[in-house]
């Protein structure tokens, strides 16, 4: 079962087309619902509408690579970055990832079709530690298309979703 840990929206890009370029400075806003619109996107996030039939309308990142990132990278540093340093729509537990690429699957009654991994590029090593660009690849996350409306909203505290 595919449980989600937390939801984000980012209005504008950072790293995407900041190529040899300063990142940005667009906040990443963790929210408690996603509006998923079939074939658009996230309402709200920089990717919606961004182009007809885009693999990456959304985009899921795991839990569970996150906290094994913050072993590997930061085990003293006492503070990590949090999930949202990987700019992903939404963080997920129970599930790999990878294992939803060219599959359709449903999350709180929305449908999606993975589409393929979300390749870590050179910035992870400055949003989240160095390193990190190489440890992620084969986990970067997935990249989906919306097939049907819906929100996917967090599970209520010791509610499940």
């Amino acid at each position: 079962m595919i449980r989600l840990e937390h939801l984000y929206l980012s209005p504008g890009h950072n790293y995407f087309g900041h190529h040899e370029q300063p990142a940005g400075e667009h906040p990443i806003l963790a929210v408690p619902a996603l509006e998923c619109v079939a074939g658009r996107g996230v309402r709200g996030d920089r990717f919606f509408d961004y182009k007809p039939d885009y693999k990456g309308q959304i985009t899921f990142f795991a839990a569970e690579i996150y906290e094994e990132l913050c072993t590997t990278f930061l085990p003293l540093a006492g503070a990590h970055p949090a999930p949202s340093a990987f700019r992903r729509n939404v963080i997920t537990r129970g599930v790999d990832l990878n294992n939803l690429i060219g599959q359709s699957f449903c999350i709180q009654g929305i449908s999606f079709l993975g589409t393929a991994e979300c390749s870590p590029c050179y910035w992870m090593d400055q949003a989240f530690a160095p390193g990190t660009e190489t440890a992620l690849k084969g986990h970067g996350g997935l990249r989906a298309k919306i097939l049907t409306d819906g929100w996917l909203r967090l599970p209520v505290k010791g509610g499940a979703n």
